[in-house]
């Protein structure tokens, strides 16, 4: 390990002139031989040729710098310090069973208030206050100190805490949340810790009879200051304002349910202990309440809600400290959430599957739009009304060993193919986001399903849906050499950006095609530091090579990138964020938040089992001293690839790792065709090969003859079928770049070598 600092961190413009000027150039040269071959070719909805696919592709590039130019940088300075900064109130009951607690709370708050400043970087501000109640015959019945930063005031309010008082078994616990209220809240996260024996007054709050018979004021409303939960709980959450009760005994029950209520309803983040008594009708109400946040955005999401939590304390003082610390860096991420988030539907858990789950919405919301509820028809015919000719772009599925360095390096470093396809969808989608809905789909020669998203209105180009196929390539890239390091499996999906070709079925909109994704869609965690918590048993253990692999990023990256935003259905992740230590890097995402981003994983991220097998040695305690350790060297990867379609790029192995199964080695090993040599194809996309071959007549010169050809190769590759066999075919008609590990055009004449040495025209393309 070395120990080395942060490196420079921006482009200079003259070296993004530069580059543009250089891509000027070679695009003005391959338009020159395009407008050749256009005049030679006989048929313009022919496959494109090699040298038109070069200058689409550096056309395409020079569009992406130039919107990345056009895009202003997003000013993320100080994101971490705002968000993060902290108002902390302690509630306390002071009746007369209480003095143990009062003494726990005045002994460690100053390792709580010094540890939450470690927990953020010390740069964010932390102020607390303390509210103490009793009960309304009691003198004073309430005590109180605003807040400050200055911890010797906050032990000493504390310390002037007496426990005693108290009559009947209810508290004034409404008194003490409506002094609350009135504090000088300021910071923008905001938490309460309450720490309670006793119910409030009122028989909606307490658990069973006997206790309202003991209650001076059993109506909701009659206490002296005709105080009611509802209409402070609703004061609370308006502030923004983070609950979480420090259950000393089951007294408090009815409360708590009665107040996870009030916040369930507003979305919030609501946890209630398996041992309090109304566990199973708060975990029957929370059910309805997620069913209904489904098609909500993000900022009203679990993610970013506001936090309400019970946590259990009981007799154990050493307790204490953990539960408030975990509390305010939990409200801390949702705050981030809030700060940063833009309209969306994600949510944690969707049993709809795709449900716009892996759509990213980066602007306001706009209007809802008719959905259709009935399952996919895939192989009804005629179910799909609308066919689209298009052509894109997709990235290469090409990796070598130096490609993940390269990637990182320099984003034009990413590979990227032009594709052409034909497109069968249904005219109504099945769901929605606040910018875009999605389609059911397929293409003409595949059995596979897709999604066609398309833009609601005045959607984003070609270059903005090229960043997110960008990202999830450099996201395919880490996982990659991340699969062959820590023996797991997850993926990223391939995202092809397309538009309507001249003369197609007249598409004027960008859209992007990505595979279907079946299944319970799950997010992870998200680009703010929140961390779902709430993973389904089955999935714990993708849930921990989600976070390793967010921690593995920053470290392969030598903190230059980290990804995160995480989620998908099971180990197929989609949708990535990207922060980048270069503030020119991911700009047309609006996801990234460069080194703040860094900041707030690292709040929440605790180092797994498979974070310990990787070797990852980065920790938060670097982005204090700004100085940091990574491990210093990696292995060669050479036992995963990318399935050769473009349109799938599932990772598979070369070879089966360890004791792998034959089920396991049939799902992720690779396949291999001697009809199509380079190429390797995943368990989905292999039978496709043969199942698909044709004989077609030969459009070329000479006599009549028939040839072989599998459609789904050349759509697997974004070209169209071929009308003439191998020995008629012309290099220019390959598109660059199009099979993993190899050009096309090495295939092309290994496999016009085997035809002319078996001197059969009807060999398989």
């Amino acid at each position: 390990m070395t120990l080395i600092s942060s490196s420079r961190t921006g482009e200079r413009p003259q070296d993004i002139e530069r580059e543009r000027g250089e891509l000027r150039q070679g695009m003005e040269g391959e338009t020159n031989v395009t407008n050749r071959l256009k005049r030679e070719i006989k048929d313009p909805s022919d496959a494109i040729s090699s040298a038109e696919a070069n200058r689409r592709i550096l056309q395409l590039k020079l569009d992406m710098k130039a919107a990345g130019k056009e895009t202003p940088s997003r000013s993320t300075a100080g994101l971490f310090k705002s968000v993060c900064s902290t108002d902390l109130l302690f509630l306390i009951d002071t009746t007369m069973s209480m003095q143990p607690h009062i003494d726990a709370a005045k002994d460690q708050v100053r390792s709580i208030l010094k540890d939450i400043e470690e927990s953020f970087y010390m740069e964010a501000e932390v102020r607390m206050a303390v509210v103490g109640y009793k009960d309304h015959d009691d003198i004073p019945s309430i005590q109180f100190l605003d807040f400050t930063p200055n911890v010797d005031h906050v032990r000493s309010a504390i310390d002037d805490l007496v426990a005693e008082g108290g009559d009947d078994i209810p508290e004034d616990v409404l008194g003490g949340l409506r002094q609350a209220l009135h504090t000088s809240w300021k910071n923008k996260t905001r938490c309460i810790i309450h720490i309670a024996d006793a119910p409030p007054h009122g028989r909606t709050l307490q658990n069973t009879i006997p206790n309202q018979r003991r209650d001076n004021y059993p109506e909701p409303g009659s206490e002296p200051h005709g105080l009611t939960h509802e209409a402070l709980l609703h004061q609370m959450i308006a502030l923004n304002i983070n609950y979480a009760l420090l259950r000393i005994n089951h007294s408090t029950d009815r409360m708590a349910f009665e107040f996870m209520k009030a916040y369930a309803d507003v979305s919030a983040d609501c946890k209630l202990l398996r041992s309090n008594r109304f566990y199973p009708e708060a975990r029957t109400f929370l059910a309805r309440r997620r069913s209904g946040y489904r098609g909500r955005s993000s900022k009203s999401s679990s993610e970013g809600g506001l936090v309400f939590e019970e946590f259990e304390l009981g007799t154990k003082f050493s307790a204490l400290h953990h539960l408030v610390i975990k509390m305010v860096t939990t409200s801390a991420s949702r705050t981030a959430v809030r700060e940063t988030s833009t309209p969306s539907t994600k949510i944690g858990v969707s049993k709809k599957v795709l449900d716009l789950a892996s759509i990213k919405e980066d602007e306001g919301a706009s209007a809802d739009v008719d959905l259709e509820d009935c399952p996919p028809q895939w192989d009804t015919r005629g179910w799909f009304e609308d066919t689209l000719v298009v052509e894109g772009f997709s990235p290469d599925v090409a990796h070598g060993a130096s490609t993940l360095d390269n990637m990182m390096a320099e984003e034009d470093n990413f590979s990227i193919c032009t594709t052409q396809l034909t497109i069968h969808k249904r005219q109504t989608p099945f769901a929605q986001g606040a910018m875009r809905v999605a389609f059911y789909a397929r293409t003409a020669e595949s059995m596979d399903p897709f999604v066609v998203k398309l833009y609601k209105k005045d959607g984003k180009d070609l270059p903005h849906l090229a960043e997110d196929m960008r990202s999830q390539a450099l996201c395919k890239a880490f996982a990659l050499e991340f699969n062959a390091l820590s023996g797991k499996e997850i993926d990223f999906i391939v995202t092809t950006c397309l538009k309507g070709k001249p003369g197609g079925a007249g598409l004027e909109e960008v859209i992007s095609l990505e595979p279907f994704l079946s299944g319970d869609y799950v997010k992870y965690n998200n680009n703010a530091g929140w961390v779902n918590e709430d993973i389904p048993v089955g999935w714990k253990q993708e849930a921990e090579a989600a976070q390793a692999f967010s921690h593995f990023t920053f470290e392969r990256s030598r903190g230059r990138f980290l990804v995160s935003d995480i989620q998908g259905v099971g180990r197929i992740l989609t949708d990535p964020a990207i922060h980048t230590r270069d503030r020119h890097r991911f700009k047309l995402a609006g996801t990234n938040l460069n080194t703040e981003g860094f900041k707030l994983f690292f709040l929440t991220h605790v180092c797994n089992d498979v974070c310990r097998k990787l070797g990852l040695v980065s920790n938060k305690s670097m982005l204090t001293s700004g100085s940091y350790q990574f491990r210093e060297t990696w292995p060669s990867v050479g036992n995963t690839v990318c399935c050769s379609n473009k349109l799938c790029g599932r990772i598979v192995r070369l070879r089966p790792i360890g004791n792998s199964s034959s089920l396991r080695q049939a799902l992720f090993g690779a396949k291999h065709s001697d009809r199509f040599p380079g190429c390797y194809w995943c368990h989905a996309c292999f039978p496709q090969l043969e199942s698909s071959i044709v004989k077609l007549t030969c459009e070329g010169p000479g006599p009549g003859h028939e040839f072989q050809v599998s459609k789904f190769f050349h759509e697997s590759q974004g070209r169209v079928t071929p009308r003439e066999c191998l020995m008629h075919r012309e290099d220019d008609g390959v598109s660059k770049g199009s099979v993993s590990g190899r050009n096309l055009r090495g295939v092309w004449k290994k496999m016009k070598f085997a035809t002319k040495k078996k001197a059969k025209m009807s060999k398989a393309t």
